[in-house]
């Protein structure tokens, strides 16, 4: 049995978009991902993650995902799993929103060198519930969402990343919303980082951007 950590803190600013107005939101995001292989084929992958905005002085979201991984070999993998998230309102607000979401993955691995890449495509079932007038109503909304992302790692220190390497990380993810409810804002959102990691052992990492 295999088990991998990621502990993740960001530091952003996030830009929301009216018609003729730009505001800037900056906040706190603390990830946490285990993946963990049982068999040959089988696994299980959690990930669990706090987003605090203004720095830290208000919630903004937070999620839980836990999943089923199917490994095909060690550079491909297949996910399906649940997802449960509650998104805080703006200030002035109280309702906090649920969400229950289903997911599905395909990740795939690769190495060139000193380059490491990651990169998975997913797919989101999203069952939002209805707000009105600050109140939650009966019902949801749905959406379906697809999710890409790059992952590129170098270590620093070392040929290889392996237990006490400090590397360099980029990641990009875009998602793009998809669905009958979807008039306007196709492009959900971007997350970009950029930023530092070290490699504790051969399952456990931190990084930070």
């Amino acid at each position: 049995m295999r088990k991998y950590f990621l502990l993740l803190l960001i530091l952003f600013t996030l830009p929301s978009f009216g018609q003729k107005q730009i505001n800037k939101q900056s906040g706190v995001w603390l990830g946490y991902f285990n993946q963990t292989r049982l068999t040959d084929k089988w696994g299980i992958w959690l990930d669990l993650h706090a987003r605090r905005t203004e720095f830290s002085d208000r919630w903004s979201t937070q999620i839980i995902r836990p999943d089923i991984t199917y490994y095909a070999n060690d550079h491909l993998r297949f996910t399906a799993g649940y997802a449960y998230a509650r998104s805080f309102p703006a200030a002035g607000l109280h309702t906090v929103r649920p969400e229950n979401r289903l997911w599905q993955q395909i990740l795939w691995t690769s190495r060139q060198k000193r380059l490491h890449t990651q990169q998975w495509i997913r797919l989101e079932e999203r069952f939002n519930r209805k707000i009105a007038n600050d109140q939650l109503q009966d019902g949801n909304n749905f959406n379906f969402r697809f999710r890409y992302l790059l992952n590129l790692m170098v270590p620093l220190n070392r040929d290889f990343i392996d237990a006490n390497t400090l590397f360099f990380a980029f990641n990009d993810e875009i998602h793009i919303n998809a669905g009958k409810q979807i008039t306007y804002n196709l492009f959900d959102q971007n997350h970009f980082f950029v930023g530092l990691g070290y490699q504790f052992t051969k399952g456990l990492n931190m990084q930070v951007g």
